[in-house]
């Protein structure tokens, strides 16, 4: 051992996998990277294509312009909306303005579109478990008209919620939401509201269920735990709580390394490591570099689940 690293204190570092993208966030990027390379800079894009800063800044730098509203876009120029989904008004309104658009949603939030659909056709009343204000959640309640889903987001709301006809329900949930939570509420709306249907199979994503079974399966054994992640990233944030309710003692969310508060790490022997699922890998190496550079770190990588999915690209971007 080298006299500096004899000199630095002995720190354990859990590594969570599987951690950072999943095939729904590199979809969407890989949209806009190549809607940039056929059609040329500047493609717009409707709200940051996922939370991540990092991600958005990166695309800016290639010749991204992301705006609000479609009402800030020219109509000579391709526009994408973002991962989380768009109510149905927004391609409508794209399609008034003769604009070339390219719908980047992730494909199983648009399988919640689909089965809230479905249900308001077959005459339910739909609850959609996530929320307020995600854009998520905007854009699945906006593929109905206004007031026919009902947004439940707490335990508490589940149990005082008084449908029309409790025997004409159904629920659809946000996908990335924390699934112990998710279970609670879905558990007290199967017991109140016996003939509710559920979907066919689960809302909740898989990267969104493996990140937080990673973070579970190692947050006992640590005193710190560290998610790399956007405030405005649900996913990351569910990570967070993931991780204090698994035993570690304290856990935050940071954009980066740079946000590291080294007061955090006060008599702390283990850390561990994660990333939300629009978050990308060579942020955990340079915070994993950053640790290294102060402790004597040992990094231990968990046996995690190798994701394997991946989603196609819209036609119209292959097919040049």
């Amino acid at each position: 051992m080298s006299n500096l690293a004899a000199s630095k204190s002995p720190l354990k570092v859990y590594l969570a996998t599987p951690r950072g993208f999943c095939a729904g966030v590199d979809r969407a990027i890989q949209i806009v990277e190549r809607a940039i390379e056929l059609y040329g800079a500047p493609v717009y894009v409707r709200h940051e294509i996922v939370h991540n800063k990092h991600v958005v800044d990166r695309l800016k730098a290639l010749g991204a312009v992301f705006v609000k509203e479609l009402d800030q876009c020219p109509t000579d120029r391709p526009v994408v909306f973002s991962a989380h989904g768009v109510p149905k008004s927004v391609p409508a309104a794209a399609q008034n303005r003769k604009m070339f658009f390219l719908d980047a949603t992730c494909p199983l939030v648009s399988k919640v579109h689909v089965e809230a659909e479905r249900h308001h056709r077959e005459g339910r009343e739909i609850i959609l478990i996530g929320h307020a204000g995600h854009p998520e959640v905007v854009g699945t309640m906006g593929q109905l008209p206004d007031g026919v889903v009902r947004l439940i987001e707490t335990a508490d709301e589940a149990r005082v919620f008084t449908p029309v006809d409790p025997k004409n329900l159904a629920f659809v949930t946000q996908t990335t939401l924390s699934v112990d939570d998710t279970s609670e509420i879905v558990g007290i709306l199967k017991s109140r509201f016996p003939d509710i249907a559920v979907p066919h199979k689960e809302d909740i994503c898989y990267a969104t269920t493996n990140r937080q079974d990673a973070v579970k399966n190692v947050s006992a054994d640590c005193d710190l735990f560290l998610v790399i992640g956007s405030k405005a990233s649900s996913n990351s944030q569910r990570l967070v709580e993931v991780a204090l309710r698994g035993g570690a003692r304290a856990a935050h969310l940071i954009d980066d390394a740079s946000h590291i508060d080294w007061s955090w790490f006060e008599g702390v022997k283990t850390v561990g490591v994660s990333a939300g699922a629009s978050a990308p890998e060579n942020l955990i190496s340079d915070l994993i570099r950053a640790i290294g550079d102060v402790y004597d770190a040992e990094v231990i990588e968990s046996n995690g689940v190798q994701e394997t999915v991946t989603f196609k690209l819209p036609r119209v971007l292959t097919e040049v």
